[in-house]
């Protein structure tokens, strides 16, 4: 039974809502891309996909438009898939299950793929319409934006006559984005030994951390789950012979992570000592970030008496030095733009495998000599610890245009249809238009979009008053002639 067919604008949460019916995390976009493809053909559209499954539509002007420049709407077709631990639903294979709460659309136990799926419905609303007047459109639908971009750096956009980009994957209402952050993805991966031992399982499992995007949410400095939980296995092997089994937290590296699991093995004596001492160091925790993270708890369980391979001491001491020897989250602000984060990273990975402790970051930075730098740092400690080191995914900063008739124009046209002068900024954030920059000279660009809050978890909503409103300023923006 479908439950947004009655919002307004009614095509705009029909298209969007057969999108949430669609599994589309990153990697896993065929079935959205065949859909978008299968859109464009049943509507005569001309229409090309790659191998990756980014796809590119073209749509012509309607008339009086003809000599109008044309535009490039764009946005990505994969979503973070987040859930909640108690979710059943399997996102690789399943569709959402949308609610509506007030204002906003969600989703049930899972995040909800607003970013970016209201852009592809937007899009698609537009050229399915035939009395709403625009110039030629390009509509370009990217694949993987959401673990590094990697669809709109794949893409050949040499087939582009468009030069004006309205890219729709922003989450804040009224705010324009005219620059961004560069950045990559740092992947340490450290070489361990095991040895057999005997004793307690017990399992820690912390909690409740806020999470969010690392690039706009890095700044309100919550924790990082996965660091967090490699101080709880510092404190209980320091103070208790346990020995570890593995630690692991987060599935993005652009998703701060708020949720780790521990395992170990503990000598039957160890067990309360090993309890009192996990318990103190959550209880440090909280009180250290009992403002960002006022939900943080930890759970242990004992299981049974096992034998199992742990990490030599050896080993462990030297994942947690190179877990605490590489920097985390905000490392400068900008001196240009007032409360803008100028560089960070985001341990957003952690995991423990039979031979090795894998640790992936993502890197971010407006300053590219200042991410190259951080970079660099991160690779001397890496290398010096005897781990491996790799970078991929990088992807360009997209620096502010200073003469833009396009934002000139959405800004004009926002305060007469709202009455309010829109804020126009950049983000420390990846998003596409740098690689669209890169690509396609002389290109005007703006993102922006509905609000939504609570991106990349299970937290997700979309404001449905603001996708009306924003739907009906994008039609604004298409009806300029001069």
């Amino acid at each position: 039974m479908r439950v947004l067919d009655e919002l307004e604008p009614k095509k705009v949460f029909h298209f969007f809502e057969d999108l949430t019916m669609i599994p589309h995390g990153s990697y896993n976009e065929k079935a959205i891309s065949d859909y978008c493809v299968k859109f464009a053909k049943d509507r005569g559209l001309e229409v090309e996909q790659d191998d990756l499954y980014d796809v590119i539509i073209k749509c012509p002007a309607t008339p009086g438009y003809e000599n109008v420049p044309g535009v490039i709407l764009q946005g990505h077709l994969d979503m973070v898939n987040e859930k909640e631990d108690s979710c059943p639903i399997d996102m690789d294979k399943e569709g959402l299950q949308l609610e509506i709460v007030g204002d906003n659309v969600t989703a049930k136990g899972t995040t909800l793929g607003g970013d970016d799926g209201i852009a592809i419905a937007y899009a698609l609303a537009i050229m399915d319409s035939d009395d709403i007047p625009h110039p030629s459109i390009e509509a370009v639908f990217t694949v993987s934006e959401e673990t590094g971009m990697e669809g709109a750096n794949h893409i050949d956009l040499s087939g582009l006559k468009n030069r004006r980009l309205l890219n729709m994957d922003s989450e804040d209402e009224g705010i324009f984005l005219t620059s961004c952050a560069g950045g990559g993805r740092v992947d340490s991966k450290l070489a361990i030994k095991r040895e057999s031992r005997t004793g307690v399982e017990m399992r820690v499992e912390l909690k409740g951390f806020t999470g969010g995007h690392s690039g706009t949410q890095i700044i309100l400095g919550g924790a990082n789950a996965n660091i967090m939980a490699g101080r709880i296995a510092a404190a209980v092997t320091e103070k208790t012979g346990a020995a570890l089994d593995y630690m692991k937290g987060g599935s993005k590296d652009n998703a701060i992570p708020r949720a780790s699991e521990l395992n170990f093995i503990v000598p039957e004596s160890d067990t309360a000592a090993f309890r009192e001492a996990a318990e103190a160091e959550a209880q440090k925790i909280k009180e250290e970030y009992s403002v960002q993270d006022p939900a943080f708890n930890i759970v242990i369980t004992e299981n049974a008496t096992v034998t199992k391979n742990v990490l030599t001491a050896e080993s462990l001491d030297t994942s947690l030095s190179l877990l605490f020897a590489l920097p985390n989250g905000v490392q400068a602000m900008s001196a240009d733009v007032e409360n803008m984060v100028e560089t960070s990273l985001n341990l957003g990975v952690m995991s423990t495998e039979e031979g090795f402790v894998h640790y992936r970051y993502a890197v971010r930075s407006s300053v590219n000599s200042a991410k190259e730098f951080l970079i660099g740092k991160m690779k001397r400690i890496i290398e010096h610890m005897g781990a491996e080191y790799s970078f991929e995914g990088a992807y360009p900063a997209w620096e502010y245009r200073k003469d833009s008739k396009l934002r000139d124009d959405m800004v004009r046209i926002w305060k007469e249809m709202y009455g309010q002068t829109p804020v126009v900024q950049g983000i420390h954030a990846g998003v596409e238009c740098g690689l669209f920059s890169d690509k396609l000279d002389g290109i005007d660009a703006v993102s922006f979009g509905p609000q939504m809050s609570g991106v990349h978890t299970p937290e997700e909503t979309l404001s449905i008053s603001s996708t009306k409103r924003v739907w009906d300023f994008i039609l604004k923006v298409l009806a300029v002639k001069d």
